[in-house]
Formats: structure tokens, C-alpha cells, sequence
């Protein structure tokens, strides 16, 4: 029985997943979820997962959510392709980026979507979206000597799947906004980087079908 997939089209944490089941060539069913249906409501997701979030897997029975910990399932579950170097200091290094990014890239975003996204344009407070855009420049800045070859943390590996998602969301903003992030947001480095990682089939392959249109 093929794992199932339960994910939103451009949330970044569904994404990573979905990237990191393609990269192992997992077979899986994509299951969307709809605020508006009322998805998240319904006991038989609750039951997977009571805290009305995606995403969530079920393997054959087996339910897990928390992005981050769904990857390190996978790599268990199939070890190759490899998300994670199997050098233990590398490793170690790749899950700390990976933390850096949920835990400050991703804050600086949700802050970036909370003024953007989920507020009727009518009620936008420039203040509040050019202090949210101030705080993604620094913490990009941060990420900028990381990238040393073609990717994040040697080989592709799911640091790459992480970040890749949540700048894209952050890309995604400011393309249906024109003018409303800083033009030099992204620093060369990071920005050849996001271009490389937009050009491979994976990318391709699992964008974000509403981003389509």
C-alpha cells in the first residue's frame, strides 16, 4: 500500500517532504487539504494528527507529522538515495542547519506571511512588513557563506529541501507584490543557489500546483 501524503500547495514544511519522498523515489498518494472544505476538522485527519496541521504521513497505518521528523523517517525507511551524510560529523552538521532553518529562517518568514498573506490587504501595516523583510535580509545574510559548492551542506541533502521551500514561499510574496520586498533581499550566493535547486526535475516535478497558474 502506497504512504499517504497530506499537504497544502505552497506550505514549505509539505514541500520538503514531498521533495524528500521524490528523492528516495517513494511511491505516495497525495491527499490536499482545505481550510475552506474543512479539512482539517474532520476526526478522520484529527485522528492522525490532532493538532490540525499538515503535513502528516501514513504509512501503511503508521501516522507521522512534523516535517523534520518525517524525513528522518524516510532516511531510515530507505537510506538511499541519502538526505543525510553518512559521515557522522557532516551528519551532525546537516541537522543543525536544518534546525537553523526551521527555527529562524522559518520565524522570519512566518512573520513575512502573518503581515502579507493572512491580512486583508486593506489592514497591511508597511511597518510591520518592512520590519519583517528587515529580519529575512539579516538572517538570509546568514545563510550566504553556507553555500560553498553547488549546494548547502555538500551533496544535495535535505538541508537543500528545508530552505529551499521557505525562501520560495518568501520569492512567491514578493513576485505577486512587486515592489514590496527589497530588491537586494537575496545575496548572490544564495540567489545562484535557489536558481540551481528551481532547475532540477525534483523542484520541477513537485512545484506547488496553485503556484502554476
Amino acid at each position: 500500500m502506497a504512504l499517504t501524503l497530506y499537504y497544502m500547495s505552497g506550505s514549505p514544511y509539505a514541500w520538503r517532504v514531498w521533495l524528500a519522498l521524490e528523492h528516495k523515489r517513494i511511491p505516495c498518494q497525495l491527499t490536499t487539504m482545505s481550510f475552506d472544505a474543512g479539512d482539517f476538522e474532520k476526526p478522520a485527519f484529527l485522528a492522525l494528527n490532532p493538532r490540525h496541521q499538515v503535513p502528516v504521513i501514513d504509512d501503511d497505518g503508521f501516522a507521522l507529522s512534523e516535517s523534520a521528523a518525517i524525513v528522518e523517517y524516510l532516511e531510515d525507511k530507505q537510506p538511499e538515495p541519502r538526505l543525510f551524510s553518512s559521515d557522522a560529523r557532516q551528519r551532525a552538521v546537516q541537522r543543525r542547519m536544518v534546525q537553523e532553518a526551521d527555527q529562524y529562517f522559518a520565524r522570519t518568514m512566518r512573520h513575512l506571511a502573518e503581515a502579507v498573506l493572512f491580512t486583508p490587504k486593506e489592514h497591511w501595516s508597511q511597518e510591520r512588513i518592512a520590519a519583517a523583510s528587515a529580519d529575512l535580509k539579516k538572517e538570509l545574510a546568514m545563510w550566504e557563506p553556507a553555500v560553498a559548492g553547488e549546494y548547502l551542506a555538500g551533496a544535495l541533502s535535505a538541508v537543500d529541501f528545508t530552505l529551499y521551500p521557505e525562501i520560495a514561499l518568501v520569492q512567491r510574496v514578493g513576485s505577486r507584490n512587486p515592489g514590496l520586498l527589497p530588491a537586494d533581499l537575496i545575496g548572490p550566493r544564495i540567489g545562484a543557489w535557489m536558481r540551481r535547486m528551481e532547475a532540477l526535475p525534483v523542484i520541477q516535478k513537485t512545484w506547488p500546483p496553485h503556484w502554476r497558474t
